[in-house]
């Protein structure tokens, strides 16, 4: 299996899946090798292997400690690598250019495991250059491609998983020198994250991945057909396995610790402040609640490029003193601020799942979300809006918050909702996937 989050090593929902579906593979019986990039000390200079899991549960923060019993079948290798996923268009790293094949010392075409660099320019395709990452990123996704090829040889394994685009020329290069099927996990394109407005050589190494595989797994029936417009790949291909949320071993926040006494409601957003997660969406939306009700404080907990901006609309729109930006939150501090909250919006333009409203209703926050998320398809008790839809979302607000039998509803019947949402069904799914690839790869 081949990742690039993992706890304690997070950005966003990718680690949060990657630690419940292992976690879950493991207890079924199924032996898994997850290969993490990880900066590690310079003088390791091939992959190091973390000794046991125990390891990382002592960072966790108390939040769902992690035990050998749970992971007993899952070996984790780090790699010296850094991949960080988005870099801002305006960050002084820039943009890689495609353009140095012929001197061979192309980092997009470096040699992947022993692959010459023709045989990973074929893997890749004709990359271009775009504006969104930065050029360590490619790099570090070419070298992880690299140790991780390496480390495959010396393993005993059936089958190819690969998350997500940063992984997917390790899992082409993984694939090509062992002969094993490669299945990729789409949690999110490129299309979700830029809009019509993408990075070419992102698209490319996405579509290369999709085609190269023997199966397709997507986290919703909205990126299934993401992957099948937008990518051509072809029905049969794609398997849809859905996200869940971890509830044994839960630690609640201490009640005394984290309620606090209050006269104003507080309405959260939290996640990347970006433009698939529609920041702006959710201030307009702010503004108009504001004007009909004066007890409500906005929270927008998170980071990213969109947050400058974001914090200069509150004030161009006259609520900056309404709206609190509380950075990115991890641990306890995710639980504490959805034990302050009345309601969770998440305003996404497009959302392959979305895990925080799962992760809000575990928490008896009852949830407002976009009609453009996966999620959408498997809560019931939610209340949904277009997220363009501002009127309807500031009415959908300002509902929950006058109304308390409304509220209690909707959190009673999402907080029993979510519980049938569970990481063995999804395991069960990717371990059924995983004996079609076998079987497709041995009738060839």
């Amino acid at each position: 299996m081949l990742g690039w989050e993992f706890p304690p090593f997070i950005s966003g929902g990718l680690g949060t899946a990657c630690y419940g579906l292992t976690k879950a593979l493991s207890q079924a019986g199924t032996e898994v090798t997850f290969v993490l990039p990880r900066a590690v000390s310079s003088e390791y200079t091939t992959h190091v292997r973390l000794a046991s899991p125990t390891t990382i549960s002592t960072r966790l923060s108390g939040r769902d400690v992690l035990g050998e019993e749970a992971f007993s079948n899952v070996t984790f290798r780090t790699i010296p690598s850094s991949l960080r996923p988005y870099v801002s268009p305006g960050s002084s790293q820039g943009s890689l250019q495609h353009k140095d094949c012929e001197k061979g010392t192309c980092p997009v075409c470096a040699g992947v495991g022993g692959l010459s660099e023709v045989d990973v320019a074929s893997l890749l395709g004709d990359v271009g250059h775009g504006p969104h990452y930065g050029e360590d990123l490619y790099q570090q996704v070419q070298r992880y491609a690299r140790l991780a090829a390496a480390i495959a040889r010396d393993e005993e394994f059936d089958v190819i998983h690969a998350h997500d685009w940063m992984t997917y020329p390790a899992g082409m290069a993984v694939a090509a020198i062992s002969g094993k099927p490669l299945v990729v996990h789409v949690h999110s394109t490129e299309f979700d994250r830029s809009g019509e407005h993408v990075n070419q050589l992102v698209y490319d190494i996405e579509r290369q991945g999709m085609h190269n595989a023997a199966l397709v797994i997507t986290v919703s029936y909205l990126t299934k057909s993401i992957v099948m417009s937008r990518y051509a790949v072809p029905e049969h291909k794609i398997r849809v396995v859905y996200n869940a949320i971890e509830r044994n071993g839960h630690l609640q926040p201490n009640p005394a610790e984290s309620s606090i006494r209050k006269n104003e409601k507080i309405v959260l957003f939290l996640g990347r402040i970006t433009m698939q997660k529609g920041p702006e969406y959710f201030l307009a939306a702010a503004k108009k609640v504001l004007e009909v009700m004066d007890n409500v404080k906005f929270v927008m907990a998170g980071s990213g490029d969109m947050i400058r901006h974001t914090i200069e609309m509150a004030a161009n729109m006259g609520i900056g003193h309404k709206v609190l930006f509380t950075g990115f939150l991890r641990g306890g501090d995710v639980d504490r601020v959805f034990k302050m909250a009345d309601l969770f919006v998440m305003p996404s333009v497009s959302e392959p799942f979305g895990l925080v409203p799962l992760e809000a209703l575990r928490n008896d926050v009852p949830v407002l979300i976009s009609k453009q998320s996966g999620v959408a398809e498997v809560l019931t008790h939610a209340l949904k809006v277009d997220f363009w839809d501002v009127n309807e979302m500031a009415n959908k607000i300002v509902a929950v918050l006058r109304h308390p039998p409304l509220q209690a509803t909707l959190r009673e019947h999402g907080n029993f909702e979510v519980r049938k949402l569970s990481w063995g069904d999804a395991a069960s799914g990717c371990i059924e996937t995983y004996e079609s690839a076998v079987r497709t790869a041995l009738a060839v």
